[in-house]
């Protein structure tokens, strides 16, 4: 038997009663991004208002009594709702969906039954699998590619079938009933059991399917694919939004028009040329200005170079600067006798270094400089240069690079 909310895919709320509570635990992820396991409740109800995950769509969120439900499973022929208040068997519950969730999945359930079924009849195009995501959902075809021409032509299609308010109905077949053969779909879970259900758009797709659908086409309002991107194993994910997403999405992109045209001040058909204008000034702002700080490096070499301070360990920093700026002075100096420490980059938070001299000290004092510096790095012939998250410890570095010259010296 399917659950109330597979019978009535529109309901909001009703009444059931409490069949069995049983202490559970539900992994989930918390606000930091890291797993958590909460403890609690699995609750099966008489019927259920609230979908369980299956299908390539995902579970219902709603209340039971107003005690929220943070995941419904399926198992066998009876839902698993996790609540973290017990609720005791035989009590007679009200169920309320989360409408605007539901909603959302059916359109997107729906829009995925029609696409697929287009994109087959139109061009041969398998769907071997789909998934509802949170802000789009994609079908994976069986297919290497799939052209821009045949994109355009399958949005188009699918949205002449919403425009003809097309009928979509729910069927239960028995599973020895000879329709099932001609049904599609890509198989039955292992604890299947009951009839099979067969969701269908009138004059267009038959398929097997536990899901909750709405009940014409004209309910998805419209459907925009996004584009195709290259899926594994030689097939081609197609991302797509329908229905209210759709609206969304436009409210999104209307906004960041909005606020390119204030920033670029010109009207919304000129933003890619100023963009491009942009770019393109950019780049020459970047080339002259690499050059300025080649230049500023050989000169920065010369003046190291020529300091009566020259010798035995020899330190520099600036703000501005990359690791081909650092490179470049030692390069220019290519002494093989002093200790040459160098960093770009903030004072006291992140930054570059590159320490370079003779070959077996920079090997020895390499991977201690990184450690002072609570970075990474990593060297080869007489150079080791990384990244530092401490610059504010260079002092400590110098202290260190004097101290191994100084050891260096006694010795011999």
């Amino acid at each position: 038997m399917a659950f109330r909310c597979q019978r009535d895919s529109y309901a909001r709320e009703f009444t059931t009663t409490v069949v069995s509570c049983s202490s559970a635990e539900l992994q989930t992820e918390g606000s930091n991004g890291k797993k958590e396991v909460l403890s609690g409740f699995h609750v099966v109800l008489e019927d259920t208002l609230l979908f369980p995950e299956g299908g390539g769509q995902p579970d219902d969120r709603g209340t039971i009594n107003d005690i929220s439900v943070l995941r419904v499973t399926r198992r066998g022929a009876q839902a698993d709702h996790f609540t973290q208040t017990p609720l005791a068997p035989g009590t007679e519950v009200q169920v309320r969906v989360d409408w605007e969730r539901r909603f959302d999945h059916m359109q997107q359930h729906s829009g995925q039954h029609l696409i697929t079924a287009v994109a087959d009849h139109l061009f041969g195009l398998k769907t071997t699998s789909w998934e509802l995501g949170r802000v789009r959902s994609v079908i994976e075809l069986d297919s290497p590619s799939v052209t821009a021409e045949q994109v355009a032509a399958i949005e188009q299609s699918v949205n002449e079938k919403i425009r003809a308010r097309l009928p979509v109905n729910v069927r239960e077949l028995s599973l020895d009933d000879p329709e099932v053969e001609q049904v599609r779909g890509r198989g039955l879970p292992d604890d299947h059991a009951g009839p099979i259900r067969v969701v269908t758009i009138e004059s267009v797709d038959a398929n097997m399917c536990c899901g909750t659908h709405v009940s014409n086409l004209s309910d998805l309002q419209v459907i925009k694919i996004l584009g195709t991107e290259k899926g594994k194993k030689n097939k081609t994910n197609l991302a797509f939004l329908a229905g209210n997403r759709v609206l969304k999405w436009m409210e999104r992109s209307h906004g960041s028009e909005k606020a390119l045209t204030a920033l670029l001040k010109c009207a919304a058909e000129d933003h890619v040329e100023a963009v491009k204008k942009l770019q393109n000034s950019t780049r020459l702002l970047q080339k002259n200005n690499l050059n300025l700080l080649r230049d500023l490096a050989v000169h920065v070499a010369h003046s190291l170079r020529n300091s009566p301070d020259w010798g035995g360990v020899v330190t520099l920093h600036r703000k501005e600067g990359d690791s081909e700026f650092m490179n470049i002075i030692a390069n220019e100096i290519g002494s093989e006798e002093t200790l040459l420490f160098l960093t770009v980059g903030d004072e006291k938070g992140t930054g570059l270094f590159l320490l370079a001299g003779p070959a077996e000290a920079v090997e020895t004092l390499g991977p201690r400089v990184a450690e002072v510096l609570e970075g990474k790095g990593a060297g080869k012939k007489g150079r080791f240069q990384g990244k530092a998250t401490r610059m504010s410890r260079r002092g400590e570095v110098q202290a260190l690079l004097q101290d191994y010259i100084s050891t260096q010296s006694a010795e011999e």
